[in-house]
């Protein structure tokens, strides 16, 4: 009788801006082990032993310190080598972003996948499941033997993309496949937000996918836009197929490659994109609410630190709403030491604080206003909203995303009640854009600059779309592995 297939699960899963001043350790983590970690997937292939080893996940941001890194790669290749040597494992799912950065080094999920190859052997099927703004390097590539992605962005279909990776290892593993993949690299940066899956050429790119892993021959296609806030040679957009039949997995890695390549000048921002103030001008203009500006320079869920005040100032420069006439909500920013002050003239009072750069962002604005509301929250600790004339401004002890109209209703604010609400995002996910009646997408600073000419890259391999955009590249026959 047959034994049960033994497989690990592991992972640390960030997505990193190098422009971001923030810094990722322990605080920003969750660590989840044991029957926690298992927790984490809806409904995992039964005749097999999972075993969960350890897995980190955080909210993107900065770079991750390098003693953080340590400790957790450390146990993961610590429990992936007691595992092994007690029965030997089968296979290894690795539960990963993509974009990591670690401080000081490059290519953390390719030293990862490597050291995890060197503890397992050449004879276990390693998978992993990534995000589409992930980087694939060649030695992501060479030690994992299947590499999947989400298909929609924004990612609704993340678990999707985790049930996948699990099922299409354990197809493998029964089967006795070993995959070949092929993977081709499009030197294209480009921000997460010109890449919607609502939206054209992106949405009709991905929609090749299904009929590319319907093939025979073909086990998964998967295709990366790449992560363009990191300053690292890995970072461009990535086409990887996998299957059986060499020869279809690299003739479709390259046809996918160069359909993206061939509309790289396309792929455009799903609304209208402008400075500041021209959105806030929109904003009030517009005759149906709710209207929101995305503050798109510092998006937490992009990797922005959350603690820049620009949009902040750019609001209180408007005198319809510094002055009352008008109305908005911004959320948000990250200033405990503000919080704080709120809490302790409590509701009603009072106060005059310093706000943004707490986190290393290089500008603060002095606010000065009522307190209206203070609040507990999982996220965001304690959460203090101070309205100055029609500005009600959202603090935050620690980073948060506000990505539903219950983040703000809960605050007592409602978006549907003010002339504009203000939001640090990039395109707009699902629950706000289904509540929006208007949308501008505002060109602010930050650490996911949406102008990535001006961010400054000098390490990734040139040339590359758009820091060259007149170069003559010719996209290269994919690779082969396995």
């Amino acid at each position: 009788m047959s034994r049960p297939h033994r497989i690990a699960i592991a992972g640390i899963h960030i997505e990193s801006s190098t422009f971001s001043p923030h810094r990722a350790g322990r605080d920003d983590f969750l660590v989840t082990r044991g029957a926690e970690l298992l927790e984490r997937y809806d409904a995992l292939p039964g005749g097999v032993d999972w075993l969960p080893v350890v897995h980190a996940r955080a909210l993107p941001g900065g770079a991750v310190v390098p003693e953080f890194f340590d400790e957790v790669s450390g146990e993961i290749l610590d429990g992936l080598r007691r595992m092994h040597a007690q029965q030997p494992l089968d296979g290894v799912y690795l539960d990963i972003h993509g974009a990591m950065s670690v401080v000081g080094r490059d290519d953390a999920e390719g030293w990862l996948a490597r050291r995890v190859r060197e503890v397992v052997g050449p004879d276990v099927l390693v998978s992993a499941s990534m995000d589409p703004h992930g980087n694939v390097s060649e030695e992501l590539v060479a030690n994992v033997d299947l590499l999947t992605s989400h298909r929609m962005s924004p990612h609704e279909d993340s678990k999707l993309t985790l049930a996948r990776a699990q099922a299409k290892l354990v197809e493998c593993l029964s089967t006795g496949v070993r995959p070949v993949r092929a993977w081709a690299t499009v030197p294209v940066l480009l921000p997460g937000e010109k890449a919607c899956t609502r939206d054209e050429p992106a949405k009709g790119l991905y929609g090749m996918l299904p009929d590319v892993e319907a093939m025979d021959g073909v086990i998964d296609a998967a295709i990366w836009i790449g992560y363009a806030w990191a300053d690292e040679p890995r970072c461009q957009a990535a086409v990887v197929v996998s299957g059986t039949d060499a020869d279809l997995v690299a003739l479709q890695a390259r046809r996918l490659a160069q359909g993206w390549w061939d509309a790289r000048a396309e792929f455009g921002f799903s609304t209208r994109a402008c400075d500041a103030d021209t959105a806030i001008v929109e904003a009030l203009a517009a005759p149906e609410k709710p209207f929101f500006v995305s503050d798109s320079g510092d998006n937490p869920t992009a990797g922005g630190s959350g603690d820049v005040p620009y949009m902040l100032r750019r609001l209180l420069a408007q005198e319809r709403l510094s002055g009352g006439e008008a109305s908005a909500i911004w959320a948000s920013v990250v200033a405990p030491a503000a919080v704080a002050e709120c809490v302790r003239v409590g509701v009603g009072g009072e106060v005059t604080v310093s706000v943004g750069g707490d986190l290393g962002w290089d500008d603060s604005v002095e606010l000065t206003g009522r307190v209206s509301c203070v609040v507990d929250d999982e996220v965001g600790g304690t959460i203090a909203v101070v309205v100055h004339g029609g500005v009600s401004a959202v603090l935050t002890s620690r980073r948060k995303p506000f990505h539903y109209v219950r983040d703000f209703t809960a605050l007592g604010l409602d978006p549907a009640e003010v002339d504009v609400t203000v939001v640090k995002i990039g395109y707009l996910v699902p629950d706000l854009f289904d509540a929006a009646a208007g949308w501008v997408l505002a060109l602010t600073p930050g650490g996911v600059d949406q102008d990535i000419v001006r961010l400054g890259h000098s390490r990734v391999e040139r040339p590359m779309y758009p820091l060259d955009e007149s170069a003559d590249v010719v996209v290269g026959s994919p690779r082969l592995f396995g």
